[in-house]
């Protein structure tokens, strides 16, 4: 256990580390520790949240499986390295075929706002959602509304002419849905049908994507219904720009080999990048096969696979183009077949007239962005808006694009293909041209952290399924924050899909047992509740309302010195459920150390154990309150007002500093009186009501 003086080594310790280059911020930054490895954290940080469509309000999947864990890690990283190097931002995703198709339907129901009217109210209740939650983002914006708009068109504008300058954009005419009996052209959501990647469990796919992100061509959705007239609709070619993705495998290959091999990145990630990573495949089922050496014959070179106990055979093409040939000789034979998960064309323009105005180019005009590529940059964006409002517009690259800056992007599990795949060929395209093999070490691309499934009791959630998962709001009326804070924390969202079941929204005849978010929650509203009154009821009753001066005992400070090692070795791996245990142990231990010496202390009427128990115990408290400070920020905030002391208490520099060290007289300093039953953490008044 290093000593007390050797352990704090940011703010102070960690400036003086250079860092020489890209990759060796790589290294550092997001690097698999070894055991009893202290971590790195950078010099600047950009934390984002994923973006909520602007077609609904939050429900509690938004806040609890991503806000949440994005809101802790942004709050640890200001008390780290210093609020004025962070920057947390998320913001309404405005655009999209959803948004359209929720629109057109609200209007057939009678809605008369116009579609902008109708985004800026979903953004106006997301963000309060958020506020009501204690989520402190920096920045909260919007694609289609206020400073960030205008912003966001020029910053499209230039990502398209970067990424065409150095050669990964072509114009592609490629088949689209058409109803014809509406004669219109149908944007992604207005189609549904089945997903046709093999062992897909999504119960609803559109055009060209499935609720569970898988990516394939529109020819390939499998039973295809127009949603405005319930007709099967026809493919009709249309022009669009798309950005080669099929191009960049070897980078993302070689970039989640080294992810796998050197980083800190979920293993459940890498692998769902490392299925789309795979040659072009065609499952043809053998049934639908009479003579298989002949068709094998006709299409171009290929690996063929057929194990006996499979029931279908496997060809494996070299690219899209050979894939796509082998196609139309299955569809000309009527031989029914699926595709395999690989890269395909990125869609970068559409023809929805609710988008960000794409460039003009090659005479193909009057076009908009598709949404999924604009929203992958719209934190550049949101940055930027941001700088501006402050007066720092220059500064981006410092953030973005600097050696000593990271970006922390939470998402969720289904947009792992964009922000994994996707994202890494665009931000890749921009930085190195076309024929040039960059160095995926060095390329300025995001540390991605994807959370699993936060399911509804079992099951994933759906606002169509027979249990309706409650709003984010909803949720506030039967807890507090804190309470759900600590909750959601502790799922294991990294490695697992986690079912949410408060027992407040079930029938009375389906609860057994606890309710897990009082139980979560009982932490910091009952047990460190307790200990802190205790610790300013004793100095109060006891030692003048003065805090006692002298040495912490070795105990505590060796169980302090853990806790906080564990706690930010946690924190910069992104397991939050396992520092919800750190914290667990730690204020429990401590708990039970003053129950059991306080009966010492007062049977011997020891006036000065009594008061080492005080400086232990206070100490300790001091401590939790810096871990806890990220999680619920409003109780640690009191517990500081009434220690009489300022910001500097939440500098981590000094975490293991004794209580004197933020007072320079401590023998006259004054904490501010504790009324009797005054509660740090607080419960929801039912619940007071209850007990």
């Amino acid at each position: 256990m290093p000593e007390q003086s050797e352990l704090p080594q940011q703010k102070g310790k960690q400036e003086k580390i250079k860092i020489n280059s890209r990759k060796e911020q790589n290294n550092m930054i997001c690097k698999r520790l070894t055991p009893n490895e202290r971590p790195i954290f950078p010099k600047r940080a950009i934390i984002t949240a994923g973006m909520p469509y602007g077609n609904k309000n939050l429900h509690f999947g938004h806040v609890g499986g991503m806000f949440i864990h994005a809101d802790i890690f942004a709050r640890f990283l200001r008390d780290r390295i210093g609020k004025e190097n962070v920057i947390f931002l998320s913001g309404t995703d405005c655009y999209g075929s959803p948004i359209v198709e929720s629109y057109r339907k609200l209007q057939e129901a009678g809605y008369e706002g116009t579609l902008e009217d109708y985004v800026r109210i979903n953004h106006e209740n997301q963000e309060k959602t958020l506020k009501n939650y204690g989520i402190s983002l920096d920045f909260f914006g919007a694609s289609a509304l206020g400073e960030a708009v205008s912003i966001h068109k020029q910053v499209s504008t230039k990502v398209f002419r970067t990424l065409y300058k150095n050669g990964y954009i072509k114009k592609m005419s490629m088949p689209q849905f058409y109803d014809e009996e509406k004669k219109m052209f149908l944007n992604g959501r207005q189609v549904i049908g089945k997903c046709p990647i093999p062992g897909c469990a999504s119960k609803k796919a559109y055009a060209d994507e499935c609720s569970l992100g898988h990516q394939f061509l529109p020819s390939e959705l499998i039973n295809p219904v127009s949603c405005l007239s319930n007709k099967k609709p026809v493919l009709r070619d249309v022009e669009n720009w798309y950005f080669d993705l099929e191009y960049c495998i070897h980078a993302v290959k070689k970039y989640n080999g080294f992810l796998r091999k050197n980083t800190n990145t979920r293993k459940y990630q890498l692998e769902t990048v490392e299925e789309f990573l795979k040659k072009p495949l065609i499952y043809v089922p053998k049934k639908y096969i009479d003579d298989l050496a002949g068709l094998a014959t006709k299409f171009p070179p290929h690996k063929l696979t057929n194990e006996e106990k499979k029931t279908s055979v496997v060809f494996e093409f070299e690219n899209l183009d050979d894939r796509d040939k082998a196609k139309k000789i299955l569809d000309a034979c009527n031989i029914h077949y699926t595709s395999g998960k690989t890269l395909v064309p990125f869609r970068l323009s559409g023809n929805v007239e609710w988008g960000i105005p794409f460039p003009e180019c090659e005479e193909l005009k009057g076009l908009t962005f598709w949404v999924w590529p604009e929203s992958l940059w719209a934190p550049i964006s949101f940055t930027l808006a941001y700088l501006r409002k402050h007066e720092k517009e220059d500064d981006l690259s410092k953030w973005w694009y600097d050696d000593e800056s990271t970006v922390y992007q939470f998402i969720g599990e289904d947009n792992i293909y964009f922000y994994s795949i996707a994202q890494t060929g665009l931000f890749t395209g921009l930085q190195v041209p076309k024929g040039e093999e960059p160095d995926m070490e060095t390329v300025h691309l995001s540390h991605i952290i994807a959370n699993r499934h936060l399911l509804y009791m079992d099951t994933k959630a759906s606002s169509s399924s027979e249990s309706k998962p409650p709003m984010a709001d909803e949720l506030l009326d039967y807890y507090t924050k804190d309470q759900l804070r600590m909750h959601f924390m502790s799922l294991g969202l990294s490695s697992k899909s986690v079912g949410f079941k408060p027992q407040a929204f079930m029938k009375e005849e389906e609860r057994v047992g606890v309710d897990m978010v009082l139980k979560d929650g009982n932490l910091i509203t009952n047990v460190f509740n307790r200990l802190i009154r205790t610790c300013f009821y004793a100095i109060q009753s006891n030692c003048d309302g003065k805090i006692p001066k002298g040495e912490v005992g070795e105990q505590i400070r060796h169980t302090t010195e853990k806790a906080v090692l564990d706690y930010e070795r946690y924190m910069y791996n992104h397991e939050f459920h396992r520092i919800s245990y750190i914290l667990d142990d730690f204020i429990r231990s401590i708990n039970k150390y003053w129950v059991n010496n306080v009966k010492t202390a007062d049977a011997a009427n020891d006036a000065e154990f009594r008061k080492q128990l005080v400086i232990d115990c206070f100490y300790a408290c001091k401590v939790m309150a810096i871990l806890i400070h990220p999680i619920a920020p409003e109780g640690c905030e009191m517990f500081r007002e009434y220690l009489n002391l300022g910001e500097e208490l939440w500098d981590w520099s000094n975490i293991l500093k004794p209580v004197s060290f933020y007072i320079a007289d401590i023998e006259h300093h004054e904490l501010k009186y504790l009324e009797p039953r005054v509660d740090f953490f607080k419960k929801h008044d039912w619940q007071l009501t209850e007990t």
